[in-house]
């Protein structure tokens, strides 16, 4: 073995162990087990035992018996002190003043003396160790519904304005989940004065009170303080003042002591002159709160200091209150003028206690706001459904895996180690950074995969290349890598620019959907030029692969694009002008309940319906509405869904709206054995706010901006134009023909879900990834034929690519060809969708694509050797017109 594949041996391996530790343990165990499983001996400060594991073991599980204990009589309570083992803990320990760290001394907390916030950090932590390293969205998973209820009183009479405070409120709480680092979640409108809150990945073990961090009005104020009154037991407040207490921690015995100070009622400034807020590690390692000041702001506060300071004696120091939600948090001396852009907010804070008031303070709630309701939410994915597509998912890999083994031979069986590789580096990155995997994370895995598989395909063509022109296999191989690594390169960094895009600009699922796909680019590069190469050069070192890539699907095809490109180019873009057309048609159809919302009916029953005998009802049954018009039902969710302390669960039907009541009727009608019984029933808001759908649309032509950029830098910008005119046909004719198919054929819903942003994402990434392919061939045959024209060079290039261009599509075609004949629900229009988008988006890069750059330049290739962004030609340049004259 030769010093550059040992180096990729080593690096290859070190990535590999680096993904394991970060994927350990995969799956988290629950709360209470893995407590008791981590309790020590106790031992002094000179580390002699005092008290051994099993007697430890024994007195610390009586404590957590007393616990459930308390946990059962709060019977799902969501706002007792009891309501999970985690609360139930911290109230006894602090009721009785028990110190949980003797039971776990491998947990270092000696230096924090305050018992309470000793024992809060040594259960939070307990409870971050205890959790798995990869979390499943709510789609997958499931997770946590609450449901606020907003004072009636906080809102307006005006219905215009109290739909505006209550849209308000639905996005200072969603700013306030994304702040918590929770992926995707639901925050939407419900009934007359309801917000409901789902959040995937999360339990009320790991966040007990997650509740209050997000329904936690955060109203700052600033308030003078009394210059010489001091509060004495039974003395009135001055006139104007109140009694404020605030609390602080002694820093010898970590006692909190308690300081009642008279602060003024009125406040001189409110958080409104806040910018932003953020957590801070203070020089004694404890955690405070900055708040940087809008310009506004600055003025205010300056001039406010300034009239503090002004009054101030050598017997009397001004102080400025500061005050949160009606508690005195700090109030610090003020003994000059301050003009400053920022301020601290100081105290006995945790790292998450700094983290949410932080977040608060930055998402302030105008309403005030208490927990309806709360849930454990079973997948929204049907189990079922969610099984079912898993087997497709698995049939259309395991297609895959045999056509590469049998087109490519072993080097086929190493092109599908790698690509096991670059996922498991994928979750190994995801989960580094705590992200939650939901159906659009999916989506960008399996364009990963067919990213991972393209760049195999691209570098095995390559290598038959050069042993059809004589080379030995080592050299063949050798030359396949390098010349293929510039066009996997910019295909993948043309690809990680659209996924950094919509990091930057998207939100939830848009915003999942990028950080999936930007890990995927970067474990595509490193595999398939590091990884693959390593193996194959020592297969064909040691004599394994002799004689690869007997079989070729296409040879020496000549076949002239161009010639057919017009009838092709304007074939193409009728389709796409009738796709437009009927989702214009078909515009109140098109969007479904996540961008609609619709009636949300809660049905208790006695045996289980499935996702598919629903479906059944849905796609079968009618009603006549008001009208006498015969309406179908349309989209119809279900999930299932727990409340807290209770031992059956609720299923849950999401209706179009207006439909609710008749659904159930029908429903009950088709399985009266289920003894089905509506408990209740409400209209919901939208699931994908416009805020989303503004930052999808703003992603994806940023984007495209950012796109035609690089390849106008990196390549010439007719090649640029080029890629930017076919990837919008690609999203304009997959959208049309999959709104036509599901409204005029039937074959899909023709409906969007959330779920279907990301598979329009999925399309944009493909389209990008072939049409570079194309054009880098492009370049590569210009300068390699100097005396071709560009039409000739044109054909050569997309001939030379036929066969990956092909293969490509096939393998990709297999994968989203099973999870639509055999997936279930969303999973079925999620896989349409990219089905349409590979076919489009191989048909473009030939027939859209490069005739686009073939016109831009008028067939002349000085022009694009030149690289300017307008192209001039002899015959309209003055000498030329001399000439002629």
């Amino acid at each position: 073995m030769n010093g550059t594949n040992l180096f990729r041996l080593i690096v290859t391996l070190l990535v590999a162990a680096w993904a394991t530790t970060e994927l350990l343990p995969p799956t988290g165990t629950p709360f209470e087990p893995y407590l008791t499983s981590q309790v020590t001996a106790a031992v002094d400060e000179s580390g002699t035992e005092i008290k051994s594991r099993e007697d430890n073991f024994s007195e610390f599980e009586a404590l957590v018996v007393r616990a459930n204990e308390k946990v059962e009589e709060a019977a799902g309570d969501a706002t007792s002190p009891y309501a999970t083992l985690y609360t139930a803990l911290l109230r006894i320990s602090e009721d009785e003043s028990i110190d949980l760290s003797q039971y776990f001394q491998d947990i270092r907390l000696q230096e924090i003396r305050n018992l309470k916030k000793k024992n809060k950090i040594l259960l939070t932590e307990l409870l971050r160790r205890s959790k798995g390293e990869i979390s499943l969205g709510l789609d997958l998973n499931g997770g946590v519904a609450i449901t606020f209820d907003v004072d009636e009183a906080s809102l307006s009479e005006d219905m215009f304005f109290r739909q505006r405070q209550l849209e308000d409120a639905r996005q200072v709480v969603l700013d306030r989940v994304d702040g918590l680092g929770v992926a995707e979640p639901v925050v939407r409108l419900k009934g007359a004065n309801l917000i409901e809150v789902q959040m995937p990945g999360i339990n009320t073990e790991d966040n007990p009170n997650i509740a209050e961090t997000i329904g936690a009005p955060a109203l700052l104020e600033f308030k003078l303080v009394h210059r010489t009154a001091q509060p004495r037991p039974g003395a009135e407040p001055p006139l104007g003042y109140q009694v404020l207490v605030e609390e602080t921690e002694d820093p010898e015995t970590g006692e909190i002591v308690e300081s009642p100070t008279y602060v003024k009622i009125i406040p001189v400034m409110t958080g409104e002159i806040i910018e932003e807020a953020r957590p801070q590690i203070t020089q004694t390692g404890g955690y405070e709160v900055t708040m940087e000041f809008t310009s506004e702001g600055r003025r205010q506060f300056a001039e406010v200091t300034g009239q503090i300071a002004a009054g101030n004696t050598d017997f009397s120091i001004g102080r400025l209150a500061i005050v949160l939600d009606g508690k005195l948090v700090s109030s610090p001396t003020v003994r000059e003028r301050i003009n400053s852009d920022s301020a601290r907010i100081t105290g006995s804070f945790t790292q998450r206690e700094a983290f949410e008031l932080a977040n608060a303070l930055n998402n302030p709630l105008a309403v005030e706001m208490e927990v309806a309701e709360m849930y454990e939410v079973g997948p929204t994915l049907a189990k079922d459904a969610r099984n079912t597509s898993i087997s497709a998912g698995m049939y259309g890999g395991i297609l895959v895996i045999v056509f590469m083994i049998l087109y490519y031979g072993l080097s086929g069986l190493v092109a599908m180690l790698t690509v096991c590789l670059n996922l498991f580096i994928v979750l190994g990155a995801l989960a580094s950074f705590g992200a939650t995997i939901t159906l659009p994370g999916v989506a960008a895995l399996v364009l990963t995969i067919g990213m991972a598989v393209d760049a195999s395909i691209l570098i095995f063509e390559r290598i038959r290349e050069e042993l059809h022109n004589g080379k030995s296999v080592h050299s063949a191989l050798v030359a396949g890598y390098d010349k293929a690594f510039s066009t996997i390169v910019d295909a993948n960094v043309t690809t990680l620019i659209t996924a950094l895009i919509l990091v930057w600009l998207g939100n939830g699922p848009v915003r999942g959907f990028g950080v999936t796909l930007s890990a995927g680019i970067l474990a595509t590069v490193f595999c398939s030029l590091v990884t693959s190469r390593f193996i194959l050069e020592a297969l064909v070192e040691g004599g394994i692969i002799k004689n690869p890539f007997r079989f070729q699907l296409f040879k020496n095809t000549s076949f002239q694009f161009l010639n057919h490109a017009r009838r092709a180019f304007a074939c193409s873009w009728v389709l796409v002008l009738i796709g437009v057309a009927s989702f214009a048609y078909h515009f109140d159809q098109a969007f479904g309940i996540d961008f609609t919302g619709g009636d949300e009916v809660a049905v208790s029953y006695s045996e289980r319906l499935s996702s598919q005998q629903v479906d059944e009802v849905a796609s079968s049954a009618s009603f006549v509405d008001e009208d006498g018009v015969t309406q179908s039902f349309g989209e119809v969710n279900i999930f299932f869904q727990t409340p807290l302390g209770a031992d059956k669960d609720v299923m849950i039907v999401q209706t179009e709206p207006d439909k609710g009541e008749q659904f159930f009727g029908a429903l009950n009608t088709a399985y009266p054995e289920a003894e089905l019984v509506e408990l209740g029933l409400t209209q919901i808001g939208s699931a994908v706010g416009s805020e989303v759908t503004r930052s999808a649309i703003l992603s994806i032509l940023v984007a495209l901006l950012g796109i035609l950029l690089y390849i106008a830098f990196r390549f010439e910008f007719g090649y640029g134009l080029g890629a930017v005119v076919a990837t919008v046909h690609d999203i304009l004719m997959t959208i049309g023909i999959f709104v036509t198919l599901g409204e005029i054929f039937g074959i899909g819903s023709g409906q969007f879900s959330a779920p279907m942003i990301a598979a329009i994402l999925m399309t944009v990434g493909y389209s990008i990834n072939d049409t570079i392919v194309v054009f880098d061939r492009v370049r590569e045959e210009l300068e390699l034929n100097p005396g071709s024209n560009l039409k000739k060079i044109v054909h050569l290039s997309i001939n030379r690519v036929l066969n990956r261009t092909v293969l490509t599509s096939v393998t990709t075609l297999f994968a989203s060809l099973m999870l639509f004949l055999f997936g279930a629900g969303v999973i079925k229009d999620f896989a349409l969708v990219f089905l349409i988008g590979i076919l489009t988006g191989t048909f473009s890069s030939m027939f859209i694509a490069s005739p686009v750059f073939f016109w831009y330049h008028k067939g002349d290739r000085k022009s694009v050797e030149k690289g300017e962004i307008l192209p001039s030609y002899d015959w309209t340049s003055d000498e030329s017109s001399k000439q002629k004259a």
